[in-house]
């Protein structure tokens, strides 16, 4: 960071700034902590100080999760407000997908960054076709979710959120979709979900960067402070914006744009795995 001169510096934080608009939108929007934009954004920034590369990753994934923590509080209450988040099934079915990121977490500091690069763009193209595909039910009929589910489940989706620093949305949409919630509540209950990820999910990034003691720039651990404070501000005003649209959009839409979206973002670093 010594290397880079005052124009540089300012340069990459109008960056930040430029980014963080569409990351809180999309993050009301989808019901997402926003991950999906600024891991990508935050890998490519954090390569161009020259961070150690076996750690890149790391650091994008552990800050990703810091900066949804606000923005999902202020998309929870947004969708709250048209009362769109099933509290029941945060409350019953969040404490697997809790226990879930801690062991994604583990798993996620034991690799490098170029696995966890294929990893997440294999997970984005296996939810991108499936919400492309995905047939909305004409009628909003619930079924019931059965403990062994929700263990299931919530596991699964705690788990592959943690290595990819997202709020779990891109599991749990669909996962809530498939029991029957309509997709606007589903994205409202997946954002309240998406707080207990990314809460737990940044404390396991700051103990494991921690014991790893790695010597990283400006940052604590896997969280990096500088981007952390420019982003907050933004993505949580953006998420309120993003949440409101929603409900005014053709829900029948929505899934279909979430697919779009993550088949772009999983292309990319897919692209960015055989430059590696």
């Amino acid at each position: 960071m010594e290397t880079f001169t005052q124009s540089e510096i300012l340069f990459f934080v109008g960056l930040m700034v430029l980014t963080a608009i569409p990351v809180g939108f999309f993050a009301g929007l989808f019901g997402i902590g926003g991950g999906l934009i600024s891991v990508p954004f935050l890998y490519y920034l954090f390569s161009s100080f020259g961070v150690d590369p076996s750690y890149i990753m790391h650091l994008a994934v552990g800050t990703s999760f810091s900066i949804i923590i606000p923005t999902s509080i202020v998309s929870v209450i947004t969708h709250h407000k048209f009362k769109a988040v099933d509290f029941n099934v945060v409350k019953t079915y969040g404490g697997f997908v809790v226990l879930g990121v801690i062991f994604g977490t583990i798993f996620a500091a034991s690799l490098n960054t170029k696995p966890l690069v294929l990893f997440f763009s294999i997970v984005l193209f296996i939810l991108a076709f499936y919400l492309l595909f995905l047939k909305e039910k004409e009628k909003n009929i619930k079924l019931k979710m059965k403990t062994n589910s929700k263990i299931f489940f919530g596991f699964l989706s705690g788990f592959i959120s943690a290595p990819m620093g997202i709020g779990g949305a891109v599991m749990n949409v669909p996962i809530l979709k498939f029991f029957g919630y309509s997709i606007n509540n589903a994205i409202g209950s997946a954002a309240a979900i998406g707080f207990l990820i990314a809460l737990f999910g940044a404390i396991g990034f700051l103990i494991t960067g921690t014991y790893l003691n790695v010597n990283l720039p400006l940052s604590i651990g896997f969280l990096n402070i500088p981007a952390f404070l420019i982003f907050i501000p933004i993505t949580t005003f953006m998420a309120s914006i993003g949440a409101r649209t929603v409900h005014k959009i053709n829900k029948k839409k929505i899934s279909k744009y979430f697919g779009v979206f993550l088949f772009v973002i999983g292309s990319k670093f897919l692209y960015e795995y055989f430059k590696l």
